[in-house]
């Protein structure tokens, strides 16, 4: 940048160099952490759940720092989570145990638990909209819906309602279906991909009801981490490693595909969430950490993890 100064009717010309934040582009998790879902919180904080023991790691985007804020528990699992601002707390579906957590996201104190899951459930991914939270399920072709009060506070485990996913949604039994979950603006509808068919669903979030969106062709098959903003919604295909970007129409019916993001240091990534203008992507490294489910092996402790920062104006 070039500035021009007068200084005793003289003219002087002088360069300044603008220095712009320069973010981290990878940043590592705990060794053998087992990660699964990222969410931005407040002031650029990001949260990234452990499948191995329910651990929650916050990381400052803007230098690549973190630390521990819910320490794991043997018979705990988190995989996706949503953030609700209103009241700084962090929704945390528990996979195949069946049930959910609320944190303070502050301090990393439980402020909850529900059982929401029955026998063969994998409770998978969570979005907060103004009067509830709603968790996809894998395994049963449902969804769950936590009823949250005013200012957000938070229901009686009695008020937990699960709802049948009805419509154009196909469930496929023995396979991962229902997983990535986002939400139009208003929460008039909830977003969910099905990892296994490849299709993008809209949901009524009181009654079930899908209608299959139309791709125009375009398979979103291992679909895992939703995220959207405004009309753009990105789909974390994770043993595809990559992510797809779709516009989708006014009332969401249609989407078309606009790019389709690939990165050298993706890893079979599993979800990403939003900071400005960077989507930071998390990798599983399922090829060398299966997750901790019965029949897969057990990881080897001493596999790394990272975050990946994926600059979107690029």
């Amino acid at each position: 940048m070039i500035v021009f100064l007068f200084v005793a009717n003289t003219l002087l010309v002088t360069s300044v160099i603008a220095h712009e934040r320069v973010f981290p582009e990878t940043i590592p998790v705990p060794t053998g952490f087992q990660p699964e879902g990222v969410i931005t919180g407040k002031e650029g904080l990001l949260y990234v759940g452990s499948l191995l023991d329910g651990a929650i790691y916050e990381i400052d985007a803007k230098d690549g720092e973190g630390e521990l804020l819910v320490e794991g528990s043997a018979g705990r699992a988190t995989v996706g989570m949503a953030y609700d601002r209103r009241n700084d707390r962090i929704f945390a579906a528990g996979g195949i145990f069946g049930n959910v957590f609320v944190y303070d996201a502050e301090d990393g104190e439980i402020l909850a638990s529900y059982e929401v899951g029955s026998t063969g459930s994998f409770v998978n991914d969570a979005i907060v909209t103004r009067k509830a939270v709603y968790f996809t399920d894998s395994f049963l072709p449902v969804i769950y819906r936590l009823p949250l009060g005013r200012q957000g506070s938070l229901p009686d485990e009695s008020e937990i309602e699960t709802i049948e996913l009805v419509g154009d949604f196909e469930h496929i039994a023995g396979e991962f279906n229902a997983n990535g979950i986002e939400s139009s603006r208003n929460g008039k509808y909830l977003f969910i991909v099905n990892s296994t068919t490849g299709y993008l669903y809209r949901v009524n979030p009181e009654t079930g009801d899908s209608i299959q969106v139309d791709l125009e062709g375009a398979s979103l098959v291992n679909g895992d981490g939703l995220v959207k903003r405004g009309k753009r919604l990105w789909v974390v295909q994770n043993f595809l490693n990559q992510v797809t970007e779709i516009r989708l129409s006014h009332k969401g019916l249609e989407g078309e595909v606009t790019r389709i993001i690939t990165n050298d240091n993706f890893q079979i990534p599993t979800t990403a969430s939003l900071f400005g203008r960077a989507l930071y992507v998390i990798n599983a490294r399922f090829d060398v950490a299966p997750p901790p489910l019965p029949g897969f092996p057990p990881a080897d402790p001493s596999t790394t993890f990272d975050l990946i920062r994926v600059d979107l104006s690029k």
